[in-house]
């Protein structure tokens, strides 16, 4: 057992000499590769840096202990200084022949740095120099192991979007480094519609006094948001000062960019305390076991190198030092052991001599493979994509006590979260509920709304246009005697009633654009543009809101109705024209209607003429009393009946539309008699142009544009000043130096017809606009908190009130729309009568003449000679439809009735055969003569018409014809008898 346990041990020790020895030749075939470091030795980031790029090296060499290549690092002392940075960096290329340099510290170092890495092909690999202009160097041999502090300004933007805040001042480091971010910052904020009004701008050596006059500077201003970027050391200087003179107070919002949220545990507590209720955008490293581990590691090794710096804590930069050593280890293993030499070129005596500076053999191997180079580090994923380290989550914190508190987190893809492992990132998200609490400055729950009336500051200027007319909107009065200006007016009293309306103070004074000498300093459109020129803090006056205005200013929400007309004199002759009656109907319904009057006459006699004896006769006869029947329905006095069911029916739907007709047109001339027809003299501009006429338009109104791009002749526009001066214009003529028509916003052109209504009228809307509206500069935060007014006072009887007080009551006007409609009915109104009385007409017809031919369908088709020609056979046709129809119901019972006339005269002849003494016998006789009805004549083919035969002796006879229609014996085979009876007087 003994034997067994030495033998083990013998084995066990024979494989760890074997293992020693193995490294031992291993370390001696390494190869050592120069690298540079250019930090700021006695910075907090140099000491930190370069403490974490050593131990970076020993973590990834104990790792990976069989690397061929180990880095071996030439370290130089930048000392804050550009030119040190510069000259550290030649040597390092010229001289030790290093194949990567890590650093600068800074931005500004970085640049020139950059170019000589590129001319010797040399990677470059920064971990703390942050600025987005480095990138736009475009370098291939620059990398930015550090997030660009461009990443954060959509974090940035959306905070301030998320808070409602319309007004960013940026306060920022003036070099490089400051700068940088601007631009970026500027392009985020526009995209949530936030103004920067301003940018201060603070030099690096700044002094304190020199900070406290921007700050104070700042005081003054509206703004209430601001946004630091800057180091830390200068940003502790800016906030002492800030809340040594009130700017860390309730209203106040500042928010610091990562350069001081990332390394804000190493403020000092003085510096800390000033900066209470601060937002902050902090890089978000997530907590892993190996950061745990490494950062105990690292304090214990840093307070072994710096025993006399005490309290140390460990920023991402530290972190992202880290990662950039490691990831350039990675690349230089993979970039293989060869050609890690230089390229000389003439040797020379001076060491910063440019022109013999080397190229470095292994630098674009190194190159490429730094591109590739991915890992997980200590600060996140690693991934230099064109050079750059991409951006990742960040974490809204706020200052409070001795240490910060997260309020939310902000992703690339999800936008703002209030828990950065939320199951709901399937939105974009820039609303404020995703924010947590904020202890604001002041000690403050309440969210600031960003901007203040300055309290240093002075009152807010407001500018009001100086009129020589239309004084119910502003009016300018100027008192010599005490030389104070009185504003008064429509537009000024909504001014002053929205200002007591908002939620806090507001001191303002009135300043008329006027000269010197009282009179009008230019139109409104140059009044508007004095805001943007800073001339007033406002305009109030009777604005309208239109869209190239916008370009430079605000408007509030307007508090007038919108929109430019055109105002007409009118005309009322309707009741004293002689043809009156003929208005209510337009020419085309009148002829559509006297046309189908006279066609349903026509369908009714051709219904009637065969069975009604009443439609019969001679021509003329027939022709007016279908007319007169047609045109009797007007007044339903027709009294001939008809016979015919298709004729009743025609008549029927003929009475309904006669029945609409005429009532439309007694509604519409009792109201053209009784009502006041208000007509406009001119309805169209066009016709103002066709013309030639003369147009007005108030002086200085913008109205001057509009009728230039309606093509009107600027000889023929003419200007008035006041509502007397426009009617007198009217009151010329356009013919006598006056117009014809006058153009004007809509509340102006109300003011004139409250004066003038019984003149004037508005015709329409030519040009839409906003209305009214008050002026503030682009961006002012008071135009939401004045529109918010506005709606108040508009919505309450407050604005009844002034409405009264300045326009009066117009309700005793007539209403421009019961003035211009013409009262005229058309045909497009009754097209569709007209239709049904036509259809069922010509329906009528056709089964009435479908009837007609199947009757006579023997007489018309059979018995006619087939060599007749069309024409003679329609001819035919027409004269047995001229006939009567003896089969119809009418006819039949007129038979009937003739019938027992002739047994009641038979009668009375047989009565006389026996001698009556009481009934002496007369000498008058009638004798009925009997015969057909017609005779059928080859030679002519007509048959006769019943007819009377008159006896010779005095005596009358009754020609019928013999058939059994009418009950009489057939005598067709017997020909024609006589009957004759005498009639004697009893």
């Amino acid at each position: 057992m003994k034997i067994s346990t030495r033998i083990a041990f013998s084995f066990l020790f024979f494989i760890i000499l074997s293992k020693i020895n193995f490294l031992a030749k291993a370390q001696n075939r390494t190869i050592s590769v120069n690298v540079g470091v250019i930090l700021d030795f006695d910075t907090w980031t140099g000491k930190m840096g370069l403490s974490c790029i050593n131990m970076a090296l020993a973590d990834f060499y104990a790792s990976n202990s069989y690397y061929k290549t180990r880095l071996l690092l030439s370290s130089r002392d930048s000392k804050s200084d550009v030119v040190e940075a510069a000259a550290a960096a030649l040597d390092l290329i010229k001289n030790v022949e290093v194949q990567a340099i890590i650093g600068p510290e800074n931005s500004m170092q970085a640049k020139f740095i950059i170019d000589l890495g590129e001319k010797a092909q040399v990677p470059i690999v920064a971990f703390s120099a942050t600025s987005p202009s480095l990138t736009s160097l475009q370098s291939p041999y620059f990398f930015q192991a550090t997030q660009s502090s461009s990443s954060q300004v959509k974090a940035i933007s959306e905070i301030v979007q998320a808070y409602g805040w319309r007004e960013v001042v940026p306060i920022y480091i003036d070099n490089e480094y400051g700068q940088g971010i601007i631009p970026f910052l500027i392009d985020a904020l526009q995209e949530v519609d936030a103004r920067v009004p301003y940018r201060s701008v603070i030099p690096p050596l700044a002094s304190n006094d020199h900070i406290g006059e921007e700050l104070f500077k700042l005081m003054t201003m509206q703004t209430r948001v601001f946004i630091v970027h800057m180091p830390i050391d200068l940003g502790s200087r800016v906030f002492t000062k800030a809340k040594e003179i009130g700017m860390m107070s309730e209203g106040y919002v500042w928010i610091i960019t990562s350069g001081m949220t990332d390394s804000i545990r190493s403020i000092e507590s003085l510096a800390r305390d000033s900066m209470q209720g601060v937002l902050g955008v902090k890089t978000y490293v997530p907590k892993t076991i190996e950061l745990e581990n490494f950062t105990l590691r690292w304090k214990t090794k840093f307070h072994q190198d710096n025993p006399n710096i005490l309290d140390v804590k460990l920023n991402v930069r530290g972190l992202w030092a880290y990662d950039a050593a490691s990831a350039l280890a990675r690349a230089v293993e993979k970039a293989g052991t060869t050609n890690f030499g230089f390229e000389n070129k003439t040797a020379s005596s001076n060491l910063t001599d440019l022109a013999t500076m080397g190229v470095s053999l292994n630098g674009p191997k190194l190159h490429q493979a730094l591109l590739e180079t991915k890992f997980t580090g200590l600060a996140g994923e690693f991934n230099l994509q064109n050079g750059q380290l991409q951006s990742s989550t960040f974490q809204i914190i706020n200052v409070n006590g001795n240490g910060e508190r997260g309020v939310a987190f902000w992703t690339p893809e999800n936008g703002l979260l209030r828990e950065l492992n939320s199951t709901n990132t399937s939105m974009y998200s820039t609303l404020r509920r995703n924010l947590g609490p904020v202890i604001w400055p002041g000690d403050s729950s309440s969210v600031p709304k960003g901007w203040e009336i300055p309290i240093n500051g002075k009152k807010l200027r407001v500018g009001v246009p100086v009129k020589a007319g239309f004084f119910e909107f502003v009016q300018v009065e100027h008192d010599a005697s005490t030389n104070t200006t009185n504003v008064k007016g429509y537009s000024i009293d909504i001014f002053k009633a929205v200002m007591k309306a908002l939620p806090y103070n507001v001191d303002y004074e009135f300043i008329p654009f006027a000269k010197p000498n009282g009179e009008s300093a230019g139109t409104y459109n140059d009044m508007v543009y004095q805001v943007y020129l800073e001339n007033f803090d406002a305009v109030a006056g009777d604005t309208t809101i239109i869209a190239n205005r916008t370009n430079y200013i605000d408007f509030t929400l307007p508090y007038t109705e919108s929109g430019v007309t055109m105002v007409v004199p009118i005309k009322d002759n309707e009741r004293k024209n002689a043809w009156v009656f003929l208005k209510p109907l337009t020419w085309d319904l009148w002829i559509t209607s006297g046309l189908f009057f006279v066609f349903i006459g026509f369908v009714v006699w051709v219904l009637e003429h065969r069975v009604n004896e009443e439609f019969r006769g001679p021509p003329s006869h027939e022709i007016g009393t279908s007319l007169w029947y047609s045109f009797s329905t007007m007044v339903f006095a027709q009294k001939e009946a008809l016979l015919s069911n298709l004729a009743r029916f025609v008549v029927i739907i003929w009475v309904f539309v006669v029945l609409i007709l005429t009532q439309s047109y007694t509604a519409s001339l009792a109201s053209l008699l009784t009502v006041q027809q208000l007509q406009p003299t001119v309805t169209d501009f066009n016709q103002l142009i066709k013309n030639g006429e003369y147009v007005g338009y108030q002086e200085g109104s913008f109205v001057l544009g509009i009728l230039q791009e309606m093509k009107f002749d600027p000889s023929k526009l003419r200007t008035y000043k006041s509502a007397e001066e426009c009617d007198d214009l009217f009151s010329k003529g356009s013919a006598n130096g006056g117009i014809a028509a006058a153009f004007d916003d809509i509340p102006c052109v109300k003011s004139l017809l409250s004066q003038y209504c019984s003149k004037y009228t508005m015709v329409h809307s030519i040009y839409k606009t906003d209305g009214f509206g008050f002026v503030f500069p682009k961006g002012s935060p008071f135009v939401s908190d004045v529109s918010w007014a506005i709606l108040n006072v508009i919505e309450g009887e407050q604005m009844k009130e002034i409405e009264k007080k300045w326009l009066g009551d117009q309700s005793d006007c007539p209403s421009s729309s019961t003035q211009v409609s013409s009262g005229s009915l058309s045909l497009e109104s009754f097209w569709g009568l007209f239709l049904i009385a036509g259809i069922a007409s010509l329906s009528a017809l056709i089964i009435s003449f479908s009837m007609f031919l199947y009757k006579e369908r023997k007489q018309i088709w059979i018995r006619f000679d087939s060599k007749n020609s069309i024409w003679r056979r329609i001819c035919h046709a027409l004269r047995i439809f001229d006939n009567k129809d003896l089969s119809s119901h009418t006819f039949r019972n007129k038979a009937l009735k003739d019938r027992d006339v002739i047994d009641y005269v038979h009668g009375i002849g047989a009565s006389d055969a026996s001698p009556s003494a009481n009934c002496p016998t007369s000498p008058i006789s009638c004798s009925v003569h009997m015969e057909p009805e017609f005779t059928f004549s080859e030679d002519s083919g007509t048959p006769s018409r019943e007819y009377f035969v008159p006896n010779p002796h005095g005596h009358a006879f009754l020609s019928v014809g013999a058939n059994e229609q009418i009950g009489l014996p057939n005598l067709s085979q017997e020909g024609p008898r006589t009957q004759e009876i005498a009639l004697e007087n009893c």
